[in-house]
């Protein structure tokens, strides 16, 4: 081999090793809403407590997460315009996060944990957060609701609250910052402030089905009013019941975002440095990262990277 061969081949060994990883896009959805359920998922108000809704979502690996949509059902006369406020919680899985049991459910097994992950809370009263709310469909119905009978056992069996009209509404959200999350099993929990009416979270199928993205275990929808907290209840089968046949459900909502397969470990300490250097190689560099990923500046990128490692 000749010198300038010898030069050639240490140069593009070189470029290889430094060559920024193709970023790999997250997506996730639990498809399109099925028309069988509608549950109540907004702030306190004058004549209704605060009520949650949650449904379930995995990551493989770490994740930000710049975006997600909702879809649900807006009622009471309430419109587009009604709409006040959008807040995001996610939780980890019981028994994370939690105390022991209660016993004032029938089960926590495969419920959302006591307590929200604090750090991935997005709020656009609080600026971490925008939305745009779109009508999908005028007067549309469900055959079930879940809005105020929501019990302590043994009368958390209501078999639902009937069926309601509203109009069919998708909120897009963009997260300001991102959420950056390790893997694990997670629930999402959108709550909708409306203004002289309610917001109700529509499920989806379950299983899931196309377009959804289908994985396992894939839990069903859960509920916790003000008076339930901090347990939660089954939608399908301890509110709506009906033993071995009870229906179960998962609720319409999607994610996006990227993955970050350099991460660090929360908890370590050396899951900051890992992290950059992770994202560094993924992007080409940190202020091309913070740009792909959703940020602001490299700044903000640095202080969602201090979150996430718990620093």
């Amino acid at each position: 081999m000749t010198f300038r061969s010898v030069i050639f081949v240490a140069i593009l060994t070189v470029a290889i090793c430094v060559a920024p990883v193709s970023a790999t896009s997250f997506f996730f959805t639990t498809g399109n809403p099925d028309g069988r359920l509608a549950s109540l998922s907004q702030p306190a108000t004058a004549l209704k407590l605060e009520t949650e809704t949650a449904d379930d979502f995995i990551l493989a690996e770490t994740t930000s997460i710049k975006g997600a949509t909702i879809t649900g059902l807006l009622t009471g006369g309430a419109t587009l315009s009604s709409i006040g406020n959008v807040e995001i919680e996610i939780y980890r899985v019981f028994p994370n996060d939690s105390l022991p049991p209660s016993g004032n459910v029938p089960s926590r097994m495969n419920s959302p944990a006591d307590v929200e992950v604090d750090t991935a809370t997005r709020d656009a009263s609080r600026g971490t957060l925008t939305f745009n709310a779109a009508l999908l469909n005028a007067g549309v119905t469900v055959q079930n609701t879940v809005v105020t009978g929501i019990n302590k056992a043994p009368g958390n069996v209501t078999h639902g609250e009937g069926s309601a009209i509203g109009d069919e509404v998708q909120i897009t959200v963009t997260f300001d910052p991102p959420i950056i999350l390790p893997s694990d099993h997670y629930f999402f929990r959108p709550e909708v402030s409306v203004n002289g009416g309610d917001f109700l979270f529509l499920s989806a199928p379950r299983p899931i089905v196309s377009p959804g993205t289908p994985f396992l275990p894939d839990l069903q929808a859960w509920i916790r009013n003000f008076d339930l907290k901090p347990d939660w209840l089954r939608i399908g089968t301890d509110i709506i019941g009906g033993g071995a046949s009870a229906p179960t459900f998962n609720m319409a909502f999607s994610l996006t975002g990227e993955t970050i397969p350099g991460a660090g470990t929360p908890g370590q300490k050396n899951c900051h440095g890992e992290t950059v250097s992770g994202l560094a190689q993924q992007f080409g560099g940190i202020r091309t990262a913070a740009s792909e990923l959703g940020f602001d500046s490299e700044s903000a990128l640095q202080d969602g990277l201090r979150s996430f490692c718990g620093q």
